[in-house]
């Protein structure tokens, strides 16, 4: 049975931020990730995901200014600097929590240019190597361009293909399941093929971003999972329709509370 992951930037919004460990840990969940801790020190994460007992599955590595529209620094040839400081800022978040997986954002860049793929390669290579030493994995999340225009990854198979070319031990896939419906359709498929190199799978309704449902039949995703083996956490990056908790019938046989 999979092991899912509350992502509570989209999910139990009903509650104030660090309020929200709380409200997942009483729906059933035992892990939690979210885009950006930043806001809050890390001591006061950690006391939460203690208190209820939950895993950090995983988080971003700070964006730059998301408010004015950046998305990372990876492929930024401009930017390796503020790359490396990011990294720095995240390492205490990533050693309060016990996480073991950081998702590297790879920015607003042209992936045609060969310099923006130059500097995401050199990025991915130092963060890699950096936090290997830390004991924790970089994952790759391909974006699709009705969400975020311009980015960078927005192909599933570039991404696999340049893991696979790099062959650095603690780089994966992030398969965000909704982003690889609208890029690319086939999902089944897209699994079976790049399990190898998936560390963190996310899931969302196409085309809504809501609940699980829609175009997928998600169950059917599941025991996909299982069957393939699949070993890490399924992060829950969707926006409830409302009320988060009502939402959850999809949730039902999977938890280990009554929702």
């Amino acid at each position: 049975m999979p092991r899912f992951a509350a992502n509570l930037s989209m999910m139990f919004t009903e509650h104030p931020f660090l309020d929200r460990f709380d409200a997942a840990a009483k729906a059933g969940f035992s892990a939690v990730e979210f885009l950006f801790p930043y806001e809050h020190p890390p001591e006061a994460i950690a006391e939460r995901l203690r208190r209820n007992g939950l895993t950090q599955a995983l988080f971003n590595l700070p964006p730059g200014d998301w408010d004015a529209g950046e998305k990372g620094f990876a492929a930024r040839p401009d930017k390796f600097d503020e790359l490396r400081q990011s990294i720095h800022t995240a390492l205490p978040y990533a050693k309060a929590t016990g996480v073991r997986r950081l998702h590297l954002m790879a920015g607003i860049a042209d992936r045609k240019d060969p310099k923006a793929v130059a500097a995401f390669r050199k990025s991915v290579e130092w963060t890699a190597d950096f936090l290997g030493e830390h004991g924790i994995d970089v994952v790759l999340e391909p974006i699709n361009p009705r969400d975020v225009p311009g980015y960078f990854l927005n192909d599933f198979m570039f991404a696999r293909d340049l893991i696979v070319d790099m062959k650095i031990p603690n780089v994966g896939l992030q398969f965000d399941i909704y982003h690889c419906q609208i890029l690319h359709g086939d999902v089944t498929m897209r699994l079976r093929e790049m399990l190898p190199h998936i560390g963190h799978i996310q899931i969302a309704s196409v085309p809504s971003r809501n609940e699980p449902g829609e175009e997928l039949n998600y169950p059917f995703l599941f025991a996909e999972l299982d069957r393939l083996g699949y070993e890490h956490f399924v992060g829950c990056e969707y926006r409830p329709a409302g009320d988060t908790v009502a939402g959850l019938g999809w949730f039902k046989p999977y938890a280990g509370v009554e929702v």
